[in-house]
């Protein structure tokens, strides 16, 4: 049987794709549609179904545009309430797909909807099984996210559930399936997966935490709810769009089409309240910027880091791009729900530039500069995630992880310098983009971040540092 898993990077997000004697099958795609419509193309194939593992947190599923460009019928498991049409499929049935089959298995816990698709070849043996986020490499999805949007569902009732489910669905399954998850990784919706974007159901019971034979439901919801992070606040708000529905991807890009002259997206920023977000490598944007925009660069987990630090969906983006670059970008945005660019700058930076209008710019440093400058009274913030301070870090840096920053901004002096770093310069630019615009000047960022500082002979420390200035 064959199985072709379709992998976002970017988003540690995998969909997959099957087809059998002309009929096409697509599980949990992404919110841009076409790649999938081309990929029947080449076989001949209708795509019949659209099956989705569950309600997404951190993207907008493109189940909606696809049955509407394909006629593809949308599935989901028991208890799901789509506010669409859909089929609700019962526990344990089964679809045909050609000669193949896909039969339901209810597998709550990550969500209540939580679903798994056990997939059976033409010669009725059983392949693999399409997990969603009930099953990952190395994991199990996290079960507090449904909370955010139904409050008594709490993640110790769904940790209960997800064991009940593991146990009593999963693990009975013969140990030569192929685990096929939704996410790799880099996502947000577990805590320890495996770089590994498939593996045998065998191989999972042996390695696998959570599928441990002698664990009671006690230790697995401790050993689950440990460690486990505040997940990103787009989350809740991309859940809903996926139960409600959204404007079509074409609607998207139409609305955000608008290409502004230097003069009208001036205008613009200034009469709409939209954010300038601009998405230019971090070097390109420190040399020169848009007055008031932030940087999130394009080459990087743009669409994770936008979730993270824009709190609203429905916030008006302007957006400044590389040349030729504005398509992708938006689509980007889309996947995770922020449907309202409303226009980008024609030419790029250049054209604001060329035109003469102001500009701004922001100091970097390389890390042979730190390691002269460096003293025991330099103020120095540590961007990265806390398991990455605490693994390692500058001696005496504090720790404000970037997702964090914007509760932190009374501990940031304006009238000291400061120096920012993460790991690779990436998040450091987002955080100096953020802190110039609420007005702090005396700031600079370390291009190369903490791999590079960790080779020098700047002191580090691997105890943990207090976590904020006073």
């Amino acid at each position: 049987m064959k199985v072709e898993q379709i992998y976002t990077g970017c988003l540690a997000h995998a969909a997959y794709y099957i087809e059998n004697n002309g009929e096409a099958a697509v599980f949990d795609p992404l919110r841009e549609v076409q790649p999938y419509i081309d990929r029947a193309q080449i076989d001949n194939a209708e795509i019949k179904y659209v099956f989705e593992t569950h309600f997404h947190a951190d993207f907008v599923s493109g189940h909606l545009d696809l049955r509407k460009k394909s006629g593809a019928e949308i599935v989901f498991g028991p208890t799901a309430k789509p506010g669409y049409e859909a089929t609700v499929a019962k526990d344990g049935q089964i679809f045909n797909v050609g000669n193949y089959k896909v039969k339901v298995i209810h597998t709550p816990g990550h969500t209540m909807e939580s679903t798994t698709y056990l997939l059976i070849d033409e010669n009725d043996q059983e392949h693999g099984i399409i997990t969603g986020d009930t099953l990952f490499i190395g994991d199990v999805g996290r079960p507090d996210l449904a909370q955010h949007v139904v409050s008594d569902l709490t993640e110790r009732k769904l940790a209960g559930h997800l064991y009940d489910s593991l146990r009593t669905k999963i693990m009975p399954l013969s140990d030569d399936l192929i685990v096929y998850p939704n996410h790799g990784a880099g996502s947000a919706c577990g805590k320890m997966m495996s770089k590994e974007t498939t593996d045998t159901l065998g191989h999972q019971k042996e390695v696998n935490y959570a599928l441990r034979a002698d664990m009671t439901k006690e230790e697995f919801i401790e050993e689950l709810l440990t460690g486990l992070t505040a997940p990103p606040g787009y989350f809740p708000q991309n859940v809903l769009m996926n139960i409600k529905g959204y404007d079509s991807l074409d609607t998207v890009m139409t609305r955000a089409s608008h290409l502004f002259s230097p003069d009208a997206f001036d205008a613009a920023a200034n009469e709409t309240g939209a954010l300038v977000l601009d998405t230019r490598d971090a070097d390109d944007f420190a040399k020169g910027f848009v007055p008031n925009s932030i940087n999130i660069g394009l080459d990087g987990n743009f669409a994770q880091w936008v979730g993270e630090m824009i709190p609203d969906v429905k916030q008006e983006i302007l957006l400044i791009t590389y040349p030729g670059k504005e398509e992708e970008a938006i689509t980007r945005l889309s996947r995770v729900g922020y449907d309202h660019t409303i226009g980008y700058l024609k030419g790029g930076f250049d054209t604001w530039k060329n035109a003469g209008k102001e500009i701004e710019t922001v100091g970097r440093i390389s890390v042979k500069e730190f390691e002269k400058m460096f003293t025991k009274d330099l103020l120095v913030f540590d961007v990265r995630k806390k398991s990455e301070y605490d693994s390692q870090h500058v001696e005496g840096a504090y720790n404000i992880p970037l997702n964090e920053i914007n509760k932190h901004l009374a501990e940031l002096p304006k009238d000291k310098p400061i120096i920012l770093h993460c790991r690779s310069g990436y998040r450091s630019m987002i955080a100096l983009s953020i802190l110039k615009q609420r007005g702090w000047q005396d700031i600079k960022d370390i291009t190369e971040g903490f791999d590079e500082i960790k080779e020098t002979s700047v002191p580090k420390s691997e105890y943990i540092c207090p976590t904020t200035m006073l």
